[in-house]
């Protein structure tokens, strides 16, 4: 559900949503008490800004999971389902990193380290270091020079202690991404101190500070464009990957040959289109949960076999067969919009 809230009714809006929603579910079957639990827990982050989702499971009387989303879906669902559905929530966190932001400038640095989908950093770090003679002055000749030396020094001291704040936020959440913004100079001397000693995480450069509140507005900015294009760059290449394998037999596409190739255990990373309209039906196992088939006879005389639609199904194949996940970003040119990269 949308649980956005950049508007001054948007508490109004949230419940007249999640009233069509409990209306729906009702008129599906829905037990009383599982939508009990869901007007308990229904309406969002009501401290996050700007634009959010909800994806809430419940089943038994019980709260299986609450997820916010990043974005918001495109529209409503509230659906009665065999099993649950969270291919919403898997592409939402497919899209999100652990990174770390990181504004410097002469005097110090600001660290956050935020895990993967969260919205508050798991640390913050601020490091401000000694200011004395941190700005060149002028002076005479022969006392100039040991002013800037001692300017220099100070610059690289404190970019360095930055550095090593970087480098715990790093492994604190084992950010994929560290995004540096601020001073040049101090981001020029960082550079050099985070190069220093290598990191598996990326390192982007982006537009923004710590001075005032008007250079943090643009770093937050900044870091949404910069996460979203890292994101875009990661998803080409796993594609370009993907058309490679396929040229060479260790990918598969299309339901038959990827349910097949779940079912094996031979699938390292499932990979599906978001848009699923025209997802047909498949049969799954509650005894087997790997095994999947087009009709009810490919699965025998199994008493808990059940019908769903193939991507929910897909999905609960791979995560029980140890398979990662991730979106195929439109255009898709692969069959049914479900693809495989096999292990080898």
């Amino acid at each position: 559900m949308n649980t956005s809230r950049g508007t001054h009714d948007a508490d109004k809006q949230i419940e007249l949503r999640w009233r069509a929603a409990r209306r729906s579910l009702s008129e599906q079957g829905a037990a009383e008490a599982d939508l009990a639990v869901l007007d308990d827990v229904v309406g969002g982050a009501p401290d996050l800004p700007g634009p959010q989702g909800e994806a809430l499971f419940v089943s038994g009387g019980r709260l299986l999971g609450a997820f916010t989303l990043a974005e918001p879906p495109a529209a409503d669902s509230a659906q009665v389902l065999p099993a649950p559905d969270p291919l919403g929530v898997a592409i939402d966190r497919d899209h999100q990193l652990p990174h770390v932001v990181v504004a410097v400038d002469r005097e110090g640095a600001d660290v956050e380290a935020y895990p993967a989908a969260a919205h508050e950093p798991a640390s913050r770090r601020t490091f401000n270091g000694s200011t004395l003679h941190i700005s060149r002055v002028r002076a005479g000749a022969e006392a100039m020079g040991s002013y800037h030396r001692r300017t220099v020094n100070l610059w690289t001291e404190n970019t360095e202690q930055a550095a090593d704040d970087v480098r715990a936020a790093v492994a604190g959440v084992e950010a994929a991404v560290v995004l540096v913004a601020g001073d040049p100079k101090a981001v020029g001397l960082l550079r050099e101190h985070l190069a220093a000693r290598q990191s598996d995480a990326e390192v982007v450069y982006i537009e923004g500070g710590r001075t005032d509140d008007s250079a943090r507005e643009a770093l937050r900015a900044s870091v949404d464009a910069a996460m979203h294009e890292v994101m875009a760059s990661r998803h080409r290449a796993v594609l370009e990957r993907l058309e490679a394998e396929l040229t060479g037999g260790r990918a598969l596409q299309g339901i038959p040959a990827v349910k097949k190739a779940l079912a094996e255990g031979r699938v390292e990373t499932l990979l599906l289109a978001a848009d699923r309209g025209a997802d047909p039906v498949l049969f799954a196992s509650r005894r087997d949960p790997r095994a999947l088939g087009t009709d009810p006879a490919a699965l025998g005389e199994d008493s808990t076999a059940f019908s769903a639609s193939a991507a929910p199904l897909l999905l609960r194949s791979a995560v029980l067969g140890g398979a990662s996940f991730t979106e195929i970003l439109p255009p898709t040119r692969c069959t049914d919009g479900v693809a495989a990269l096999l292990r080898y």
